[in-house]
């Protein structure tokens, strides 16, 4: 990576918090899950990975707390290559996957492409115990408290950023970022 590169990455990431050049290509970011959506109320710790050729290849998505989701493999996290890959651009940066991207990739999945199976068939098939199943992973894995226990399981604090904030009362719409 170039370092006008490096110094591109580090401008997209400064939205999320500190980094510093040696962790500048993987670190972590908090996740809300977007109102109006049965996943409303989640927070998922992402990790991202920038390859050497960003931003001309996209970068790696994974969730580290599970969330049930049709393009979304429910154990690893990683997010369907396909759709970060047929819409990714040079053009785009870090906010673009945490404001555009990611929000729209839970309002809008896409069961015909599936990498959890189990949840595109239930969507399919039965959408209302879909979002029943949906809100049930929120409850169970992507709380605050989740989240909380999983930054703790993997590193401290400084290496994480945040996409919206922890506050109890904060009404937050999903993509929003905040300084940790």
């Amino acid at each position: 990576m170039t370092t006008v590169s490096l110094h591109s990455v580090h401008q997209d990431t400064q939205g999320f918090g500190s980094a510093d050049n040696v962790a500048v290509q993987e670190f972590y970011v908090r996740f809300k899950g977007p109102a109006e959506t049965p996943f409303e109320g989640g927070v998922w710790k992402v990790h991202v990975e920038l390859p050497d050729q960003y931003p001309y290849k996209s970068p790696s998505i994974g969730f580290v707390n599970r969330i049930f989701h049709p393009n979304i493999d429910e154990l690893s996290g990683s997010v369907c290559l396909d759709v970060i890959n047929q819409t990714w651009s040079p053009m785009f940066d870090m906010i673009n996957i945490f404001e555009v991207f990611l929000p729209q990739l839970l309002r809008y999945p896409n069961p015909t492409d599936p990498l959890n199976g189990e949840a595109a068939a239930l969507m399919i098939r039965e959408p209302k115990s879909y979002d029943a199943k949906v809100k049930e992973y929120v409850q169970k894995y992507a709380s605050k408290d989740a989240a909380d226990e999983k930054d703790g399981e993997s590193e401290s604090d400084d290496a994480m950023s945040s996409v919206g904030s922890f506050g109890d009362d904060d009404e937050e719409p999903a993509g929003r970022l905040d300084d940790v």
